[in-house]
């Protein structure tokens, strides 16, 4: 349809690297020469490369369009620094791009997914990509905990967050309020540390 009407596609592919087991990403600009000419590929560091808040982005496609998008970009205040010298976000995110290790997305990915599945009363399914867990623990979400009802992945979240001092995200934004959100883009230490704590959190609602 985009190559028969002529419609540009704007192609979010910031989670190509983050993908596991037998799964491969394919970018819809590799599907021929027709719609690589109207494919905007938009990319960066701040998932593959754990490098949030840089700022550092990228984007492929049709010259006409990039340079359009190239004299927008420099007239705006949401960008990485201009210099010239490359500032050290650039040489960092450099550094970056040749240096990735998904291994290390993958071994936490499996060592959060298994502590989750041996809580009591908790199951989880392997993620294929990105570095988001979403727990399920039906039973407890309507125990009476200091007297407050837990209701859904709210009152959930609210819980772990002042009883475990995790904080993490409710389900109920992404369609499945039995469900939390759980993010392993960060050090094996702190994962450990967090998955204790919510432990003995989930305990404490028996």
């Amino acid at each position: 349809m985009a190559v028969k009407h002529r419609i540009y596609v704007i192609s979010d592919e910031i989670y190509e690297k983050l993908v596991y087991d037998d799964f491969t990403h394919h970018s819809i600009a590799s599907l021929g020469p027709e719609i690589k000419d109207l494919t905007l590929v938009v990319n960066g560091v701040s998932k593959s490369h754990s490098m949030t808040g840089w700022r550092i982005g990228f984007a492929a496609g049709p010259k006409d369009v990039i340079t359009a998008m190239a004299n927008i970009q420099s007239q705006s205040t949401s960008n990485p620094h201009p210099s010239r010298k490359r500032p050290p976000s650039r040489r960092s995110a450099g550094r970056r791009l040749s240096s990735r290790d998904e291994r290390e997305f993958d071994k936490r990915r499996r060592y959060m997914v298994d502590r989750l599945n041996r809580m009591s009363g908790v199951s989880c399914i392997m993620p294929v990509g990105a570095f988001l867990c979403l727990p399920e623990r039906r039973e407890a979400l309507r125990p009476v905990v200091a007297g407050r009802t837990i209701r859904n992945s709210s009152d959930m979240a609210a819980y772990l967050l002042e009883e475990a001092k995790v904080a993490l995200v409710s389900g109920d934004s992404f369609g499945a309020d039995a469900h939390i959100r759980l993010s392993y883009a960060t050090s094996m230490e702190n994962i450990t540390k967090g998955l204790d704590r919510i432990e003995n959190a989930v305990n404490g609602l028996k």
